[in-house]
C-alpha cells in the first residue's frame, strides 16, 4: 500500500469534520491560501473571468461548501452570495480532476460533478481549472495532489 493510500484510507473518515471548522476559519485560511498556490495564473489574469461575478463551489459530501470572486485585490471568499453558477460533487471528484486523473469533461458529462447556474461562466471556469499549468504551483503540494489522485482513481 503506497502512503498515498495510507493517507487516504486513515484521512477519508475525518474529512467530513471539515464542516465543524468555523466558517471565518475556513475564509481565513482559503484567502491566504488561494493567492500562493495560484499566484502565477492570478497575475496573468486567469481569474478575471470572475471579476464581479461569483463561483459557489459544493464539496457535497463533505458538507463543504465557498462563494468565490476575484476582486481588484484578489480572490474573495463568502459563504454566501448571489452565485451566478455553482459547481458541487463529492471531493474524490473535485480531487480527481486537481489531480488531472480524470478528464474533466468525463467528470460533468458524467455528472459526478454538476454545473449549474451560468453555464458559459461554468465552462469557462472548467477551462481555467483545466488549463492550470500544475509546474505553477508549489512543486510539494502539486505531487501531493498528484500521488492523492492517483490513490483516488485506483480505489
Amino acid at each position: 500500500m503506497s502512503l498515498a493510500s495510507m493517507a487516504l484510507r486513515l484521512g477519508e473518515p475525518l474529512l467530513p469534520l471539515g464542516r465543524r471548522v468555523p466558517f471565518l476559519i475556513q475564509r481565513l485560511v482559503l484567502e491566504q491560501a488561494l493567492p500562493r498556490v495560484f499566484a502565477t495564473p492570478l497575475e496573468e489574469g486567469a481569474f478575471e473571468v470572475l471579476e464581479g461575478r461569483w463561483l459557489r463551489l459544493e464539496i457535497s459530501d463533505l458538507g463543504l461548501a465557498w462563494c468565490l470572486t476575484r476582486e481588484r485585490t484578489g480572490l474573495k471568499v463568502a459563504r454566501q452570495a448571489p452565485v451566478d453558477v455553482s459547481i458541487r460533487g463529492n471531493w474524490r471528484e473535485f480531487l480527481l480532476l486537481l489531480s488531472r486523473q480524470e478528464d474533466p469533461d468525463t467528470l460533468f458529462f458524467r455528472r459526478r460533478l454538476v454545473i449549474e447556474g451560468d453555464t458559459d461562466l461554468g465552462l469557462s471556469i472548467k477551462n481555467l481549472l483545466d488549463a492550470l499549468d500544475p509546474d505553477e504551483l508549489p512543486p510539494l503540494l502539486w505531487q501531493a495532489i498528484h500521488r492523492l489522485g492517483e490513490a483516488a482513481r485506483e480505489k
